[in-house]
C-alpha cells in the first residue's frame, strides 16, 4: 500500500521526534534503525525513503532536540520576565531536569557522542549552543564588567557541567550539591 506524501512527511517527523528521544536515552549508537523505527511505530524498510542515513537522522534529531531545549528556555524566561536567569536556573539546575534523560539537555544527554560525530551532526549541536549563548546574553547583557558573551559562555559550561555531573554519580546529596552550587555560582557571575 503506497503512502501519501502528507502521511510520509508526518511519519518522517515522527521519526525525527522519536530519535530525538531515544538517542538522549540511549545514545546515538545505543539504539539501532530496527528499534528507532518500531519506536516510531514504523518498519525498518520505510527509514531509507526518509533518510539517507542514520547519521543524517541524528543530525536532525539532534536538531530537533535543540530546538526543542531553545523553546524550553525561552518559555521560562518568558514566564519570569523580571528574573529570567533565576526562570532558566529553576527548572535547568533541578532534580527533576536531572532524571529527564529523555526529554532533557541534548547538549548533556549527547555531548560527548556529538563530538564524534560528523559534521552535519556537530552543525546542529553548535546552532543549538549558539542559541542557548544568545538567550543567556540577552539575560545578562545589561550587567557591568565582562563581555556578555564570554560571561554567557561561562554560564552555559557551569550549567552543563553540573547537570552532567549530578546524573553521574549515586549520591543523590552529591547530586544535589552540585546542581546547588553551579546555581549559586551562576547567579555570583551574573551579578558581578
Amino acid at each position: 500500500m503506497r503512502v501519501s506524501r502528507i502521511q510520509a512527511a508526518e511519519n518522517r517527523q515522527t521519526v525525527i521526534n522519536v530519535a530525538s528521544r531515544l538517542f538522549r536515552e540511549r545514545g546515538f549508537d545505543g539504539i539501532g534503525l530496527k528499534d528507532l523505527m518500531k519506536g516510531a511505530g514504523l518498519t525498518q524498510g520505510a527509514f531509507y525513503k526518509q533518510f539517507a542515513s542514520k547519521e543524517d537522522l541524528a543530525a536532525q534529531a539532534s536538531r530537533r532536540a535543540l530546538e526543542s531545549a531553545t523553546l524550553r528556555w525561552s518559555a521560562a524566561t518568558a514566564a519570569k520576565p523580571k528574573d529570567p536567569l533565576g526562570a532558566v536556573i529553576a527548572f535547568y539546575l533541578s532534580t527533576e531536569h536531572r532524571e529527564e534523560k529523555m526529554g532533557g539537555c541534548p547538549i548533556v544527554a549527547l555531548g560527548s557522542d556529538a563530538a564524534r560525530q560528523g559534521s552535519d551532526v556537530k552543525a546542529s549541536f553548535e546552532a543549538g549552543i549558539k542559541a542557548h549563548l544568545e538567550i543567556l546574553g540577552r539575560m545578562i547583557a545589561e550587567t557591568d564588567g565582562e563581555e556578555p558573551k564570554g560571561k554567557a559562555m561561562a554560564i552555559l559550561s557551569t550549567m552543563i557541567g553540573a547537570l552532567t555531573l549530578s546524573r553521574v554519580v549515586n549520591d543523590p546529596d552529591l547530586a544535589q550539591a552540585f546542581l546547588d552550587a553551579a546555581a549559586r555560582q551562576i547567579r555570583e557571575a551574573a551579578a558581578a
